[in-house]
């Protein structure tokens, strides 16, 4: 996914994406995010998730580690923070080609359900969101039945070997700062 670039509005570490995804809907923002988490920026992890907004409701999800789009991003994206979390306001009109990459959607919704946990923003979402972004055809809301079918963001997690190791690692250097500095 290709974006231009924007106006830094925010850059701050946040323990908790819904805190960014709240804010974003509050302010009404259009641009995008650039969520790092924690395993990027200590352990040299691979990638970032970029979500776009549009007046604060979400529309795409990518992830550039692993080149995926839509729901199956949000999965890669779903890992323990903290976060250091970009914030970048665009026109609307500079992200109208970006936003035609169906393959790349979400509905307004999920990101504050999947990233958030959060029923409660995610209900606030959906009102805010246009009715065309509401109203998903069959072929839509089939497309994204099947790709979060395919891989919840637990399973995502539990089955990327090399995430899993590389929170061993950093576990055990800690356990290890940890003892030295009690005298074990």
């Amino acid at each position: 996914m290709k974006l231009p670039c924007g106006r830094l509005d925010k850059s701050r570490v946040v323990t908790d994406p819904r805190d960014t995804l709240a804010d974003v809907l509050n302010r009404e923002l259009t641009g995008y995010a650039v969520f790092e988490s924690q395993e990027t920026l200590l352990l040299d992890g691979k990638g970032r998730g970029v979500i776009t907004f549009t007046d604060g409701v979400p529309v795409l999800v990518y992830h550039t580690g692993t080149d995926r789009g839509g729901p199956p991003a949000l999965a890669d994206l779903a890992i323990p923070g903290p976060y250091h979390v970009s914030l970048y306001a665009l026109d609307a009109a500079d992200l109208e080609s970006a936003h035609e990459a169906a393959d790349l959607r979400v509905p307004p919704g999920m990101p504050a359900e999947r990233l958030g946990g959060d029923p409660a923003l995610a209900d606030s979402t959906r009102r805010a969101a246009p009715d065309e972004r509401l109203s998903v055809t069959d072929d839509d809301a089939t497309a994204v039945e099947d790709e979060v079918a395919e891989q919840s963001a637990v399973e995502a997690f539990l089955d990327d070997t090399e995430k899993i190791e590389a929170i061993k690692q950093q576990a055990r250097s800690e356990a290890r700062e940890r003892a030295q500095q009690w005298d074990f």
